[in-house]
C-alpha cells in the first residue's frame, strides 16, 4: 500500500468522525418516573437524634448571693431581683422586700411584682428571697427549724426563730444595706405558713425592724398558741404598734378559725399606729391561697 493511499485514507476518517460531531444525536428513551418507582427500591433515611444544650431558664435581672450566718449556724442562699433600671439611677434608692421561704416563693413574687408595678400598684422594689443552699436542701426541715418561735416536741429541731431573727437583724440586712442602693425606712418582711409565723414574731419582737409585714395563713397555734400569747405580752407593755400588717388566709384550710380569731384580737386591741387590712382568701385552702394573699398583700403595703 502505498504512502499516498494511506494518507488518503486517515483524511477520509478523520472527516466522517467530524461529521458524527456536528450532527444532533438522538436522545435515549428514559421509562417515566412512575415506571422507575415500580422497579426501584425505595430508600430509607434514617435520621440520627441531634444532641442538644440544655439551657435553663432563669429570672432576668436576678442574682444568688450566698451567706453563712454565725447566728444559726447554717448556710442561705440570697436570691435578688434588682428594678429593671438599676444600673441607670446611680442615686437612686429602693424599698426592699424580704420574701421567707424563696426557694418556693421568689420566682412567684417576681410575676405577681411585675404585674403589680406595670399596673402602677407598687414602686419600683429590690426583692431578697431567702432560702438555704445546696442541691439537696432538706426545706421542710430547716424552715421549721428558723421559722418557729418556740419549740414544739413533734417537730425535731424546732425554736430557732430569735437564732434567725438575730440572722436578719445582724447579718442580712446589713449586708444587703451596705452593698445595693435600699432605703433602710421601707423595708416589708412577707412569709406564707411557718414563714407568717415569723413574720408575726418578728413584728412583735422588734415592730420598726420593717415598716411593713404580709403574714399570709400563719399557724397561730403553733406552740401552744404561742402566736396569741406574744401578742398578749406585747399589748400588756405597748399601747401602739406603728407599722402596715396584712394578714389573710384561705377560706377552706384549717387554720380559717385561728387566724380569724387572731385578726379579731388585732382589731380589738386598737394599736395606735396600726394599718392592718384583714382577708379571708374565698375558696381557697392553705397553699392556694399565697397568689392572692401576696397580690393584695403588696398592694396594700405600698399604697400611698
Amino acid at each position: 500500500m502505498t504512502l499516498s493511499f494511506r494518507l488518503t485514507l486517515l483524511v477520509l476518517f478523520l472527516f466522517s468522525q467530524l461529521l458524527n460531531a456536528c450532527v444532533p444525536q438522538k436522545p435515549v428513551a428514559q421509562r417515566p418516573a412512575t415506571q422507575i418507582a415500580e422497579t426501584q427500591a425505595p430508600v430509607v433515611t434514617t435520621l440520627e437524634p441531634t444532641p442538644q444544650t440544655v439551657i435553663h431558664v432563669t429570672l432576668p435581672q436576678t442574682e444568688v448571693r450566698q451567706l453563712h450566718s454565725s447566728a444559726t449556724g447554717r448556710d442561705y442562699d440570697i436570691y435578688i431581683r434588682l428594678p429593671g433600671l438599676y444600673t441607670l439611677y446611680q442615686s437612686k434608692t429602693y424599698p426592699v422586700l424580704y420574701v421567707l421561704d424563696g426557694q418556693w416563693d421568689f420566682k412567684l413574687l417576681d410575676s405577681i411584682y411585675g404585674g403589680l408595678h406595670y399596673d402602677g400598684f407598687v414602686p419600683e422594689v429590690i426583692i431578697v428571697g431567702i432560702t438555704y443552699s445546696g442541691k439537696a436542701a432538706d426545706y421542710e426541715t430547716l424552715r421549721a427549724m428558723d421559722y418557729t418561735p418556740v419549740a414544739d416536741s413533734y417537730l425535731s429541731g424546732s425554736g430557732d426563730a430569735p437564732k434567725f431573727f438575730a440572722f436578719l437583724k445582724e447579718e442580712l440586712l446589713p449586708f444587703i444595706e451596705s452593698n445595693y442602693r435600699v432605703d433602710p425606712s421601707r423595708r416589708v418582711l412577707m412569709g406564707s405558713s411557718f414563714g407568717g409565723t415569723f413574720t408575726l414574731y418578728s413584728m412583735f419582737s422588734e415592730p420598726m425592724l420593717f415598716s411593713g409585714y404580709v403574714a399570709a395563713s400563719p399557724a397561730v397555734p403553733y406552740g401552744n398558741e404561742f402566736a396569741f400569747q406574744q401578742e398578749a405580752d406585747y399589748a400588756s407593755h405597748h399601747r401602739d404598734l406603728p407599722v402596715r400588717l396584712f394578714l389573710s388566709v384561705g377560706e377552706l384550710e384549717e387554720l380559717a378559725g385561728p387566724v380569724q380569731e387572731f385578726m379579731q384580737v388585732l382589731s380589738e386591741r386598737g394599736y395606735v399606729g396600726l394599718e392592718m387590712e384583714t382577708r379571708t382568701i374565698e375558696g381557697e385552702r392553705h397553699a392556694g391561697n399565697k397568689p392572692e394573699a401576696y397580690n393584695r398583700g403588696l398592694r396594700f403595703i405600698f399604697q400611698e
